[in-house]
């Protein structure tokens, strides 16, 4: 008899437990998983603006700004489920917004990679740097870089060439996320709409939904 009583209490319990994490599914899809930011000129200029590395695609629906770093942990972890959302999707434009906030490696892999744009292998590159385990120095940026079909050479000559216009995009893009409240990397500013923390792929593919409604609800 007290087999069977202790049989149904933890059938209850697993029943409950069950049932808590259905409850909490639907919640978390209740929730908007960003913020509207409305009119936010910051926001709208950012948006607007085509002088950052991107990922363009035909037709595209939406506009998605990706805040990285890449020895940032939560960046690297999200960066395949937003690329699987991204392709699934196959409407969403992304512009790249480096934001090195990992101290020096990092700040040298962001001018590394916003130099690599000119040779337009910026996304492929983007790729390997989050994938990638090792300490990213010079000669394993070197490698990664040949590796996504770029001329280290040349990428030497571009960095010392454009070395002005890199550390402008750095500085304002360290202003875009001050004006937006922006407390640290990964942070996603889908249309008007801003998350933050990393994500998986089905919550970009939500994140694109609340973005493009927010887009449609503000025109």
């Amino acid at each position: 008899m007290a087999a069977k009583v202790r049989g149904r209490h933890l059938f209850q319990i697993i029943l409950l437990v069950l049932l808590g994490l259905g409850v909490g599914q639907i919640l978390r899809r209740a929730v908007p998983i960003g913020r509207d930011l409305g009119d936010n000129a910051t926001m709208r200029a950012v948006l607007r603006d085509r002088a950052y590395p991107s990922q363009e695609v035909r037709d595209p629906t939406l506009t998605l700004i990706v805040f990285t770093d890449y020895r940032c942990p939560a960046c690297r972890r999200a960066n395949p489920e937003m690329e699987a959302a991204i392709a699934e999707d196959g409407h969403v434009r992304v512009i790249y917004r480096d934001w090195p906030i990992f101290g020096p490696l990092s700040e040298h892999a962001a001018r590394i990679a916003i130099a690599a744009d000119s040779q337009g292998i910026y996304p492929a590159l983007h790729a390997r740097l989050m994938r990638e385990p090792r300490t990213l120095d010079d000669p394993v940026l070197r490698e990664l870089v040949v590796r996504s079909g770029g001329n280290w050479s040349k990428l030497q000559a571009d960095l010392k060439a454009h070395r002005g216009e890199i550390e402008a995009q750095l500085a304002n893009t360290r202003t875009v996320v001050f004006s937006l409240g922006i407390a640290g990397t990964p942070a996603y500013l889908a249309g008007p709409v801003l998350a933050m923390g990393a994500n998986d792929a089905a919550g970009f593919a939500r994140l694109f939904a609340e973005g493009r409604k927010a887009g449609e609800a503000s025109r």
